[in-house]
Protein backbone atom coordinates (compact mmCIF):
# COMPACT_ATOMS: atom_id res chain seq x y z
CA UNK A 1 0.00 0.00 0.00
CA UNK A 2 2.82 2.20 0.65
CA UNK A 3 4.60 1.45 -2.40
CA UNK A 4 1.55 1.93 -4.37
CA UNK A 5 1.14 5.84 -2.69
CA UNK A 6 4.44 6.57 -2.95
CA UNK A 7 4.47 5.55 -6.91
CA UNK A 8 1.73 8.14 -6.85
CA UNK A 9 2.98 11.14 -5.30
CA UNK A 10 6.10 10.21 -7.76
CA UNK A 11 3.47 10.21 -10.51
CA UNK A 12 1.86 13.43 -9.35
CA UNK A 13 5.48 15.40 -8.84
CA UNK A 14 6.40 14.44 -12.37
CA UNK A 15 2.88 16.04 -14.20
CA UNK A 16 3.52 19.05 -11.75
CA UNK A 17 7.03 19.32 -13.01
CA UNK A 18 6.64 19.27 -16.61
CA UNK A 19 3.68 21.59 -16.43
CA UNK A 20 6.22 23.93 -14.56
CA UNK A 21 8.59 23.61 -17.56
CA UNK A 22 6.14 24.40 -19.91
CA UNK A 23 5.32 27.50 -18.26
CA UNK A 24 8.92 28.29 -17.62
CA UNK A 25 9.90 27.96 -21.11
CA UNK A 26 8.12 30.76 -22.40
CA UNK A 27 9.41 33.09 -19.67
CA UNK A 28 13.03 31.79 -20.63
CA UNK A 29 13.13 31.80 -24.22
CA UNK A 30 11.77 35.75 -23.94
CA UNK A 31 15.07 36.21 -21.91
CA UNK A 32 16.96 34.63 -24.19
CA UNK A 33 15.85 36.36 -27.57
CA UNK A 34 16.19 39.54 -25.88
CA UNK A 35 19.82 38.98 -25.98
CA UNK A 36 20.19 37.82 -29.67
CA UNK A 37 20.65 39.89 -32.81
CA UNK A 38 17.86 39.89 -35.53
CA UNK A 39 19.12 37.31 -37.89
CA UNK A 40 19.39 35.10 -34.39
CA UNK A 41 15.98 35.54 -33.71
CA UNK A 42 15.12 35.02 -37.21
CA UNK A 43 16.91 32.12 -37.82
CA UNK A 44 15.46 28.67 -38.84
CA UNK A 45 15.72 26.14 -37.25
CA UNK A 46 15.81 28.66 -34.59
CA UNK A 47 18.85 29.01 -32.21
CA UNK A 48 18.28 28.98 -28.59
CA UNK A 49 21.54 30.57 -27.10
CA UNK A 50 22.68 33.96 -28.46
CA UNK A 51 26.95 33.71 -29.65
CA UNK A 52 27.04 37.16 -27.92
CA UNK A 53 24.31 38.22 -25.55
CA UNK A 54 23.69 41.71 -26.70
CA UNK A 55 22.57 44.21 -23.56
CA UNK A 56 22.36 47.04 -26.70
CA UNK A 57 18.85 45.68 -27.32
CA UNK A 58 17.77 46.62 -23.79
CA UNK A 59 19.37 50.33 -24.22
CA UNK A 60 17.90 51.08 -27.47
CA UNK A 61 14.54 49.99 -26.43
CA UNK A 62 14.63 52.22 -23.15
CA UNK A 63 15.76 55.12 -24.95
CA UNK A 64 13.15 54.80 -27.52
CA UNK A 65 10.11 54.76 -25.30
CA UNK A 66 9.48 56.09 -22.61
CA UNK A 67 8.77 53.80 -19.83
CA UNK A 68 9.08 55.88 -16.87
CA UNK A 69 5.44 57.06 -17.76
CA UNK A 70 4.57 53.28 -18.69
CA UNK A 71 5.68 52.49 -15.13
CA UNK A 72 3.51 55.43 -13.58
CA UNK A 73 0.39 54.96 -16.04
CA UNK A 74 0.04 51.20 -15.71
CA UNK A 75 1.20 51.44 -11.73
CA UNK A 76 -1.78 54.48 -10.96
CA UNK A 77 -4.59 52.57 -13.30
CA UNK A 78 -3.48 49.09 -11.20
CA UNK A 79 -3.83 50.61 -7.75
CA UNK A 80 -7.61 52.69 -8.84
CA UNK A 81 -9.03 49.28 -10.32
CA UNK A 82 -7.81 47.88 -7.31
CA UNK A 83 -9.35 50.30 -4.82
CA UNK A 84 -12.43 50.30 -7.09
CA UNK A 85 -12.96 46.74 -8.00
CA UNK A 86 -12.71 45.72 -4.14
CA UNK A 87 -14.69 48.11 -2.91
CA UNK A 88 -17.56 48.52 -5.21
CA UNK A 89 -17.66 44.39 -5.67
CA UNK A 90 -17.86 43.80 -1.98
CA UNK A 91 -20.58 46.27 -1.51
CA UNK A 92 -22.95 44.41 -4.77
CA UNK A 93 -22.13 40.95 -3.23
CA UNK A 94 -22.60 42.05 0.64
CA UNK A 95 -25.71 42.60 -0.87
CA UNK A 96 -26.42 40.02 -2.67
CA UNK A 97 -25.17 37.33 -0.37
CA UNK A 98 -27.19 39.14 3.32
CA UNK A 99 -29.39 41.46 2.43
CA UNK A 100 -33.37 40.68 0.67
CA UNK A 101 -34.67 43.41 -1.24
CA UNK A 102 -36.84 42.33 -4.55
CA UNK A 103 -35.13 41.30 -7.80
CA UNK A 104 -32.12 40.12 -5.94
CA UNK A 105 -31.96 36.86 -7.25
CA UNK A 106 -32.61 38.77 -11.31
CA UNK A 107 -29.86 41.30 -10.24
CA UNK A 108 -27.12 38.14 -9.72
CA UNK A 109 -28.60 36.48 -12.87
CA UNK A 110 -27.81 39.68 -14.41
CA UNK A 111 -23.82 39.48 -12.94
CA UNK A 112 -23.19 36.23 -13.66
CA UNK A 113 -24.64 36.82 -17.78
CA UNK A 114 -22.18 39.30 -17.67
CA UNK A 115 -19.51 37.17 -16.88
CA UNK A 116 -19.92 35.32 -19.53
CA UNK A 117 -20.35 37.65 -22.30
CA UNK A 118 -16.65 38.53 -24.14
CA UNK A 119 -15.57 41.99 -22.96
CA UNK A 120 -14.95 43.29 -26.61
CA UNK A 121 -18.69 43.88 -26.82
CA UNK A 122 -18.37 46.70 -24.69
CA UNK A 123 -15.51 48.43 -25.85
CA UNK A 124 -17.78 50.33 -28.19
CA UNK A 125 -20.11 51.79 -25.39
CA UNK A 126 -17.69 52.12 -23.69
CA UNK A 127 -15.39 54.40 -25.64
CA UNK A 128 -18.32 56.33 -26.66
CA UNK A 129 -19.06 56.86 -22.62
CA UNK A 130 -15.33 58.18 -22.00
CA UNK A 131 -15.63 60.46 -24.86
CA UNK A 132 -19.16 62.20 -24.15
CA UNK A 133 -17.32 62.36 -20.70
CA UNK A 134 -14.50 64.13 -22.00
CA UNK A 135 -11.81 61.48 -20.42
CA UNK A 136 -9.96 60.18 -23.86
CA UNK A 137 -6.15 60.24 -23.31
CA UNK A 138 -6.39 60.65 -19.48
CA UNK A 139 -5.58 58.29 -16.36
CA UNK A 140 -9.23 58.04 -15.53
CA UNK A 141 -10.04 56.72 -19.03
CA UNK A 142 -7.40 53.65 -17.92
CA UNK A 143 -9.75 52.78 -14.98
CA UNK A 144 -13.55 53.22 -15.95
CA UNK A 145 -14.03 49.49 -16.94
CA UNK A 146 -12.66 48.23 -14.42
CA UNK A 147 -14.47 50.30 -11.57
CA UNK A 148 -16.90 46.92 -10.81
CA UNK A 149 -16.17 43.44 -11.58
CA UNK A 150 -19.19 41.00 -12.18
CA UNK A 151 -16.03 38.63 -11.18
CA UNK A 152 -15.44 40.48 -8.30
CA UNK A 153 -18.90 40.44 -7.46
CA UNK A 154 -19.32 36.22 -7.90
CA UNK A 155 -16.11 35.91 -6.28
CA UNK A 156 -16.96 37.79 -2.97
CA UNK A 157 -20.49 36.39 -2.68
CA UNK A 158 -19.10 33.34 -2.29
CA UNK A 159 -17.38 34.64 1.04
CA UNK A 160 -19.93 36.76 2.38
CA UNK A 161 -22.46 33.78 1.97
CA UNK A 162 -20.40 31.32 4.04
CA UNK A 163 -20.59 34.07 6.76
CA UNK A 164 -22.95 33.18 9.56
CA UNK A 165 -26.39 35.76 9.62
CA UNK A 166 -26.34 35.94 12.92
CA UNK A 167 -23.34 38.37 13.15
CA UNK A 168 -25.53 40.94 11.33
CA UNK A 169 -28.22 40.33 13.59
CA UNK A 170 -26.36 41.11 17.13
CA UNK A 171 -24.76 44.03 15.56
CA UNK A 172 -28.49 45.47 14.14
CA UNK A 173 -29.77 45.04 17.45
CA UNK A 174 -26.61 47.13 19.70
CA UNK A 175 -27.82 49.46 17.56
CA UNK A 176 -25.20 48.67 14.21
CA UNK A 177 -25.96 50.72 10.75
CA UNK A 178 -26.15 48.29 7.79
CA UNK A 179 -22.61 50.41 6.74
CA UNK A 180 -21.08 49.84 9.93
CA UNK A 181 -21.96 46.16 9.25
CA UNK A 182 -20.60 45.85 6.62
CA UNK A 183 -17.20 47.95 7.13
CA UNK A 184 -16.54 46.93 10.61
CA UNK A 185 -17.71 43.10 10.69
CA UNK A 186 -17.97 41.43 7.56
CA UNK A 187 -15.25 43.34 5.32
CA UNK A 188 -12.76 42.31 8.09
CA UNK A 189 -13.74 38.49 7.76
CA UNK A 190 -13.58 38.49 4.31
CA UNK A 191 -9.85 39.94 4.14
CA UNK A 192 -8.69 36.73 2.14
CA UNK A 193 -11.20 37.36 -0.68
CA UNK A 194 -10.43 40.65 -1.25
CA UNK A 195 -6.85 40.04 -1.20
CA UNK A 196 -7.63 36.99 -4.06
CA UNK A 197 -9.93 39.70 -5.81
CA UNK A 198 -6.98 42.62 -5.64
CA UNK A 199 -4.46 39.97 -7.04
CA UNK A 200 -6.55 38.99 -9.72
CA UNK A 201 -7.82 42.67 -10.55
CA UNK A 202 -3.98 43.93 -10.68
CA UNK A 203 -2.63 40.83 -13.15
CA UNK A 204 -6.17 41.74 -15.27
CA UNK A 205 -5.26 45.15 -15.19
CA UNK A 206 -1.66 44.55 -15.77
CA UNK A 207 -2.25 42.34 -18.93
CA UNK A 208 -4.99 44.34 -20.58
CA UNK A 209 -3.63 45.81 -23.98
CA UNK A 210 -7.29 46.43 -26.12
CA UNK A 211 -8.93 48.79 -23.68
CA UNK A 212 -5.62 51.00 -23.28
CA UNK A 213 -4.87 51.17 -27.29
CA UNK A 214 -8.45 51.98 -27.85
CA UNK A 215 -8.96 54.92 -25.60
CA UNK A 216 -5.31 56.76 -25.61
CA UNK A 217 -3.49 57.64 -28.51
CA UNK A 218 -0.90 59.74 -26.81
CA UNK A 219 2.39 57.53 -25.93
CA UNK A 220 2.43 59.83 -22.80
CA UNK A 221 -0.62 58.04 -21.57
CA UNK A 222 -0.09 54.72 -22.85
CA UNK A 223 0.53 51.86 -20.23
CA UNK A 224 3.64 49.09 -20.36
CA UNK A 225 1.17 46.43 -22.38
CA UNK A 226 -0.12 49.40 -24.98
CA UNK A 227 3.68 51.03 -25.27
CA UNK A 228 5.31 47.88 -26.29
CA UNK A 229 2.74 47.10 -28.64
CA UNK A 230 3.74 49.94 -30.57
CA UNK A 231 7.24 48.20 -30.93
CA UNK A 232 5.81 45.53 -33.38
CA UNK A 233 5.70 46.67 -36.92
CA UNK A 234 3.57 46.69 -39.73
CA UNK A 235 5.70 44.88 -42.39
CA UNK A 236 8.95 44.03 -39.48
CA UNK A 237 9.63 43.66 -36.16
CA UNK A 238 12.78 43.56 -34.39
CA UNK A 239 11.87 41.14 -32.17
CA UNK A 240 15.25 41.25 -29.88
CA UNK A 241 14.46 44.50 -28.81
CA UNK A 242 10.60 43.91 -28.23
CA UNK A 243 11.45 41.20 -25.94
CA UNK A 244 14.07 43.24 -24.06
CA UNK A 245 11.30 46.03 -23.75
CA UNK A 246 9.26 42.60 -21.83
CA UNK A 247 11.72 41.91 -20.05
CA UNK A 248 12.08 45.94 -18.52
CA UNK A 249 7.65 45.46 -18.75
CA UNK A 250 7.41 42.40 -16.31
CA UNK A 251 10.39 43.28 -13.63
CA UNK A 252 7.73 45.37 -11.40
CA UNK A 253 5.83 42.74 -11.35
CA UNK A 254 8.45 40.00 -10.17
CA UNK A 255 9.30 42.17 -7.75
CA UNK A 256 5.96 42.51 -5.92
CA UNK A 257 5.77 38.81 -6.34
CA UNK A 258 8.65 38.38 -4.81
CA UNK A 259 7.68 41.01 -1.76
CA UNK A 260 4.10 40.17 -1.64
CA UNK A 261 4.60 36.23 -2.47
CA UNK A 262 2.79 35.06 1.07
CA UNK A 263 0.22 37.03 0.61
CA UNK A 264 -0.65 36.11 -3.26
CA UNK A 265 -0.51 32.47 -2.14
CA UNK A 266 -2.64 32.32 0.57
CA UNK A 267 -5.24 34.46 -1.69
CA UNK A 268 -5.42 32.02 -4.31
CA UNK A 269 -5.62 29.50 -2.03
CA UNK A 270 -8.36 30.47 0.30
CA UNK A 271 -10.49 31.94 -3.28
CA UNK A 272 -13.95 30.37 -2.92
CA UNK A 273 -14.01 30.53 1.50
CA UNK A 274 -13.30 28.45 3.80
Amino acid sequence: MQTKMNKTTALIHIVLIIGSLLMVVPFLWMVLTSGKTISESTQIPPQIFPEVFQIENYKAVWNSLPFVSFYINTGLMIVFRVLTSTIFSAMAAFAVAKLDFPGKNLFFGIVLTQMMIPSQIYLTPQYLLVQNLGLLNSIPALVIPGIVSAFGTFLLRQFFIKLPDELMEAATIDGASIWQVFFRIYMPLARSGLVALGIFTSLFAFKDLMWPLVVNMSQDKMTLSAGLASLQGQFTTNYPQLMAGSVIAIIPMIILYIIFQKQFIEGIATTGGK
